[in-house]
């Protein structure tokens, strides 16, 4: 077998970029939720100030992606391997893509408004992954040497990009139709109801979040298919009731159903957004939890 250079020197440098881009991402969050603040002023001449802090907040979002991008492609470099071979690694490339197809997003449809929580996801994910599931660059187990894992957790890491988002516009969706916050006298309740009176109509925001998850759950079903073959060459079997192989399948299952439930039984609303969360819910258990505290023979957390 032949044998890896790793380089962790280059790997601490991709550390620090990391850290320099959540710094980055916070400001962008400060930034779009004092947006958000000044949007939901009662005074006109408040509000229309608040457009040069929102393309200010794009401008950094923008800038942090670029300095997570350089650090995602220096952990790759440093390790003579692509970058999710573990739990630090899967979150920093897995934030990277969530914001990037946001970027990418905002080009075709106005999703500015759910700007806040990507900032915000990304700056918990980057959070979480420096300080709670750091490792230094390790080489390969031989089950994990083939292009079958580039393939799978490509895909994987896309699928849950585009689920991300459907999660963030569902969210937005059940507030903004939420009986309380329509009915509440709170003051705070009442800046909050401004604020969501700034999004798209509900219907919209419905109809984004299914095209959103649609292209989740078809990259997704991928993610199933990859694995099974990738399982198949590591370990002779295409299924085997594997931890991850059964909450991968109960995520599909999930995904499944609301798409289901959406085009063919009316499932709209409310319930439709719920069940997509619930979805999200599970992809989250499933790369925390699952990674973290079952056995298995492909949980790689990489923390031991």
């Amino acid at each position: 077998m032949t044998s890896i250079a790793l380089n962790p020197e280059l790997a601490g440098i991709s550390r620090l970029l990391i850290q320099a881009a959540m710094l980055v991402y916070t400001a962008a969050f400060l930034t779009f939720a004092f947006h958000l603040s000044k949007l939901a002023s009662v005074e006109k001449k408040v509000r229309s100030s608040a457009s040069k802090l929102e393309r200010v907040g794009i401008i950094l979002l923008a800038i942090a992606a670029v300095i997570h991008g350089a650090g995602v492609i220096l952990r790759g470099i440093s390790a003579s391997r692509v970058p999710w071979a573990n739990m630090y690694e899967f979150s920093i490339t897995g934030s990277f893509v969530v914001v990037t197809i946001f970027l990418l997003a905002l080009t075709i449809k106005d999703i500015r408004l759910i700007a806040t929580f990507v900032a915000g996801f990304n700056l918990l994910i980057l959070g979480t992954a420096d300080t709670v599931f750091w490792v230094n660059v390790k080489s390969l187990m031989p089950a994990l040497q083939s292009y079958w894992l580039v393939i799978h957790v490509l895909v994987a890491v896309l699928a849950t990009a585009f689920f991300n988002i459907g999660a963030a516009l569902a969210i937005a969706y059940i507030f903004k139709t939420a009986k309380w916050v329509e009915k509440s006298k709170l003051k705070m309740v009442a800046t909050f109801r401004r604020i969501l009176a700034l999004f798209p109509a509900p219907e919209k925001m419905e109809r984004l979040a299914y095209r959103f998850n649609i292209i989740g759950f078809i990259l997704w079903s991928f993610t199933l298919i990859a694995g099974a073959i990738w399982a198949e060459r590591a370990w002779h079997r295409y299924w085997g009731w594997d931890t991850k192989e059964v909450w991968t399948f109960i995520i599909w299952t999930i995904y499944a159903g609301y798409l289901h439930a959406n085009a063919t039984r009316g499932w709209t609303g409310k319930r439709s957004a719920w069940l997509a969360l619930v979805g999200f819910v599970a992809i989250l258990f499933n790369f925390t939890i699952v990674n973290l505290f079952f056995k298995g023979l492909h949980v790689y957390s990489g923390l031991k």
